[in-house]
Parts: structure tokens; sequence; C-alpha cells
């Protein structure tokens, strides 16, 4: 039997696999959630360079939240990277939200960077 640990890699494998599939070139938003924090970035697979990423733990996003678990600091988190990467040039991206289910937390950060005027 597969211990969590690599059932929640293949998953995540699987989801990636998916993407490169329908790219086409496109950056990808990749989103990490912790039970305290959560995280994203903009990663640009070709080069193997991080474009730009945001997270709970940035000071200004931790003086004003309760905690950086919620789904508020997830919408807060999603304009951020949206906010940057259009300050980067970077309009047309795609969503990798690995092992997790597009729900809760993910769907938060997701609905707040499209508001941002991300594309996905």
């Amino acid at each position: 039997m597969a211990s969590r640990k690599e059932v929640l890699h293949r998953r995540a494998m699987r989801v990636r696999r998916q993407i490169a599939m329908v790219a086409n070139g496109r950056l990808r938003l990749s989103v990490y959630r912790s039970n305290q924090n959560i995280y994203a970035q903009i990663i640009d697979d070709v080069r193997g360079h991080t474009v730009a990423a945001a997270s709970s733990l940035n000071s200004d996003l931790r003086k004003s939240l309760k905690n950086g678990s919620g789904h508020q600091a997830a919408a807060i988190v999603g304009k951020l990277i949206a906010e940057r990467a259009i300050k980067a040039g970077i309009k047309n991206v795609v969503l990798d939200r690995g092992p997790y289910i597009y729900h809760g937390r993910i769907k938060a950060l997701a609905e707040a960077a499209r508001e941002g005027g991300l594309n996905f």
C-alpha cells in the first residue's frame, strides 16, 4: 500500500503532466498550501525560472492578516500574485493546483488572481 506522501506526489505529477499537454508555452501558476500559510509562484518551465512569487508570509500581509491560512489570506495572495505578474508582463498562465482539489483556499486564490487580471 502506498503512503500518503507517495499518493500526493503521484497526484501532483498527474496534474503537472496534464498541464504540460495544454500549456502551449504559457507559464505555470503553482500553488502550495500548508497548514499555516499559502504560497503562489509563476514559473517559466522552459528556463527553469521563477518569474513572480507571493505568500501569506510577506511582511505587509502578516501585519494585516489574523492568520495566513484562511480564505481571506488566499484571496489577498491571489491578488498580489496577479499584480506582480502583470508588472512582469505576464497575463496568460495555467493553474497548477498540485495535489490539492480546486476547492476552498485554492479556489479563493485562483478567483482573486482572475479578478486581478490573470487569464487561465
